[in-house]
């Protein structure tokens, strides 16, 4: 039997967390020698998975016995947090680890239809699924007639455009058609749902925890390709994303401090010179005329404060 690791981060989103685990009770799991790594992310409100006396609701019986919960007494962030989550994966034998936002919803299917591509080839390293927006949380929800709802895509690949520095996802607020339904090579593997080979997190290393959140995918996917290691996307395999329902959505201080600043550190590291430029005009102009977390995510980029940095000082 395959040894597989799931492995998510739950940050005071417990409903969002166990809603995961009722899609993973129903999913497709014949075959794999599982285990599911819940951390508890600083969580002033700690996670704890439903039990048998919640009425109304599944109590994750099948799955109970293969759920560990991992407390962490402080907030590591997305990179620390799953990656507090993963060393244990490896640490217990685990072969193959995805690693699922806790606000995602798995097809049945979802997680065969991965491992059938990332055992097809010894090149692929790791393979993404087509992720949908789950209802409700579309970017221009006005936009769609009622029977394309859960059929809009937030992602299916995606690449890195070097000239602003942002990750960008293939086909996002498109109905699905099956424009992208082909099985191939994808340049940016999004953290929401990557599914790896145990060697490859032991050749290329774990997430970058200066970034602490965002960017950090951008910058897992680049170390897995210098490697050699391919990255597929595979559409057959699906997810239901509730998008940013864990960060309290786009658009917020959280997002203004981090992107900013990690946009930096990630162009800094892997863009070309002229992007480079590019970067220092743009932080002359935050420092003048951004919002405050976008003028405080410069300065701690240039004073070189990573991780949580100085976001949550007063």
């Amino acid at each position: 039997m395959k040894k597989i690791a799931i492995v998510t981060v739950s940050y005071n989103s417990s409903k969002h967390t166990n809603d995961l685990l009722r899609s993973l009770e129903r999913a497709d799991l014949n075959d794999l020698d599982l285990k599911i790594f819940i951390v508890d992310n600083g969580s002033y409100k700690k996670f704890h998975p439903l039990k048998d006396t919640d009425s109304h609701h599944s109590n994750h019986n099948s799955l109970h016995d293969h759920v560990s919960i991992i407390r962490s007494e402080k907030n590591l962030g997305f990179a620390g947090g799953f990656n507090l989550g993963i060393k244990e994966a490896l640490d217990q034998g685990a072969e193959y680890i995805l690693i699922l936002n806790n606000d995602t919803k798995v097809y049945s299917d979802m997680i065969q239809k991965l491992l059938q591509t990332l055992d097809s080839n010894p090149q692929i390293g790791v393979v993404v699924p087509k992720i949908y927006f789950a209802t409700g949380h579309e970017f221009h929800k006005k936009r769609y007639k009622e029977n394309e709802l859960g059929k809009v895509i937030w992602y299916a690949g995606g690449s890195t455009d070097w000239d602003n520095i942002k990750s960008v996802h293939r086909g996002v607020d498109e109905v699905d058609n099956g424009q992208y339904d082909e099985i191939e090579p994808t340049e940016f593997a999004t953290g929401c749902c990557i599914f790896f080979k145990r060697e490859v997190l032991e050749k290329v290393g774990l997430f970058n925890e200066k970034y602490f959140l965002y960017y950090e995918d951008a910058d897992l996917s680049e170390r897995i390709k210098k490697t050699g290691y391919k990255i597929f996307y595979t559409p057959t395999a699906c997810l239901i994303h509730s998008n940013a329902a864990s960060s309290g959505g786009p658009g917020n201080n959280l997002h203004d401090y981090f992107l900013t600043r990690n946009q930096m550190f990630f162009g800094f590291t892997y863009a070309p010179l002229r992007s480079k430029l590019a970067l220092i005009r743009q932080s002359i102009r935050y420092l003048l005329f951004g919002r405050p977390m976008q003028r405080k995510g410069i300065i701690d980029f240039y004073l070189k404060k990573f991780g949580h940095g100085s976001f949550f000082e007063k």
